[in-house]
């Protein structure tokens, strides 16, 4: 990984906290200071980047897949997805929006927010929306995020970037809605633009059947985006990503030399757009998503590129913490960073009010008698036998007995690049083995674990090393390790490995509800094959 040219002395970048970096990198480099000119200039400039990356032209809001060359002309292993030359004008006017995406407000039934791109300032965005896609008759502002990146290394530029949030309320439950997003000189009701035109479904106000699909550690890349496209297949009504969203930071140690290339974004957000725009994309936060310059704890990045939900224990500080409900499934997001024996930037910033706050909710949503599951989504990893970061001591700390006290059902986890699965699980120990295929009662049984952190890149491999069809051969028990509260790997020997997978895979979760609610939790690979499948029970109230 390049050094950033600030050179921050080696004796100090060993043991730097997120917010000491941050402190340092405001100091050294230079900032931004924005103006109508210098915005325009900018956005010329990263225009011109765009379109000399070898994009095909396209319609004004089209988006262009051109994969970089390989080594001898052949297509290389990361596309290109950025927006098309024919979208950039400098002078503010026709320029398409792009990177659209969603995500639920604190009430999935009546409130969503619509988050998108463009690549430099335009004047009184705003979403046009209605219940049919000829009558966006409801105009709402956006508000504008710019995000400023200095040159963190000899070998990045300076980037400066545009997102926009405009936030949806009093919607009605269970109904489609038809949205489009523009600014001056940009109208989606234009019938010129009438592609650009999308929908989005609120929750109903009562429970039904739906699937929600899930996965972690995506980036940009062929098989990020063939999950995309086979999740979209599955018509889930959400999508919960588990951290380690773009790799914009591909090294992800948390420490000072880290450098981010905040590009990576731009073409993150036009690969994802295609299910995003439709499906609500609710993401927290991962080791490669700390990013130093921008804020303290290095979310001051998310906070510019996402709007979700704002009620977990402090927003500002903590984007990717929160919790919604839909229909009879209540779901937490949290920021494993915090609890993490393993890489510890940011251990323990919260002071343990994410802790407190968890536990608070947890029982909360458990008191609901409308509330049949309880869904528990972060990235480090609680149980996993990867050769890769296999288990974070700090999550089993700080959290497993929460999800124990408060019989959580599923827990959701990213960081290995690998599928792996539990038993189910009371504590650390088998409360019943679940073979693929069966069901266990999870108030009765315990907690399923499961690793989903074959999204898109680079994969792990397992100890054991014999493997039939990507499945590492079935054994009793396995060695591994998980991370101590010193920061070293503390060898254990286990047995609640139950199914371990090493291809590209995601989870698709059916939901169930009535007398006897049913979670059928299935995981596909990127061929569509199914690589496991089990049930998971509640006793009805």
């Amino acid at each position: 990984m390049d050094t950033p040219r600030v050179g921050i002395p080696e004796h100090l970048a060993s043991r730097m906290t997120m917010a000491e970096q941050h402190e340092y990198l405001r100091a050294h480099l230079p900032r931004r200071r924005f103006t109508r000119r210098g915005m325009l200039r900018a956005g010329a400039a990263t225009a011109g980047a765009v379109a000399g990356a070898g994009l095909l032209g396209a319609a004004p809001g089209a988006l262009a897949f051109t994969p970089p060359p390989g080594p001898s002309g052949t297509p290389g292993a990361s596309p290109t997805l950025l927006p098309s030359p024919a979208a950039v004008q400098v002078d503010g006017r026709h320029v398409a929006p792009f990177g659209r995406h969603l995500a639920f407000g604190s009430d999935p039934r009546t409130q969503m927010r619509i988050s998108w791109q463009v690549p430099f300032a335009v004047r009184r965005p705003y979403v046009r929306f209605g219940l049919k896609p000829w009558e966006l008759g409801q105009k709402v502002p956006a508000e504008v995020r710019d995000l400023h990146t200095p040159a963190l290394s000899k070998k990045l530029p300076a980037v400066d970037q545009f997102f926009l949030h405009a936030a949806l309320g009093g919607l009605k439950p269970g109904q489609t809605y038809y949205y489009g997003v523009g600014h001056d000189g940009f109208d989606p009701a234009d019938p010129r633009n009438f592609s650009t035109i999308g929908t989005f479904r609120t929750a109903p106000d009562h429970a039904e059947p739906f699937v929600f699909t899930a996965f972690g550690d995506q980036g940009v890349s062929y098989h990020a985006l063939a999950n995309d496209q086979l999740i979209l297949g599955q018509n889930p009504v959400f999508h919960l990503h588990a951290g380690d969203i773009c790799y914009a930071d591909d090294s992800g140690e948390g420490r000072p030399t880290d450098v981010y290339d905040a590009r990576t974004w731009d073409s993150f957000l036009a690969q994802t757009e295609s299910v995003a725009k439709s499906v609500p994309w609710m993401v927290t936060t991962g080791n490669h998503d700390m990013e130093a310059w921008y804020s303290p704890n290095g979310y001051g990045g998310q906070s510019a590129r996402w709007s979700l939900p704002d009620n977990g224990f402090d927003p500002r500080t903590s984007p990717g913490v929160y919790s919604f409900t839909y229909g009879n499934v209540g779901v937490v997001a949290l920021d494993a960073n915090d609890v993490s024996y393993e890489i510890t930037a940011n251990t323990g910033y919260s002071g343990g009010r994410q802790t407190r706050w968890l536990d608070r909710r947890l029982g909360e949503l458990r008191a609901r008698r409308d509330i049949d599951f309880i869904v528990v989504f972060f990235h480090h990893c609680a149980f996993s036998t990867t050769n890769g970061h296999a288990s974070d001591g700090g999550v089993r700390d700080a959290w497993v007995p929460l999800f124990d006290k408060h019989k959580v059902d599923l827990v959701i986890n990213g960081h290995n690049h690998v599928y792996e699965r539990t038993d189910a699980l009371r504590g650390q120990r088998v409360g019943k083995e679940l073979p693929i295929g069966e069901s266990a009662d999870s108030a009765k049984d315990g907690i399923v674990y499961v690793t989903a952190g074959g999204a898109g890149k680079s994969l792990y491999d397992f100890p054991a090393p014999d493997s039939y069809e990507g499945h590492v051969d079935d054994v009793d028990s396995v060695e591994t390790y998980h991370w101590d509260k010193s920061g070293k790997k503390a060898k254990e020997e286990v047995e609640w490995s139950r199914v371990r997978y090493t291809g590209y895979s995601f989870l698709a979760v059916e939901v169930r509800p009535g007398r006897h609610p049913r979670l059928r939790v299935t995981a596909l690979a990127e061929s569509g094959a199914r690589v496991d499948a089990f049930e998971i029970t509640r006793p009805g109230k």
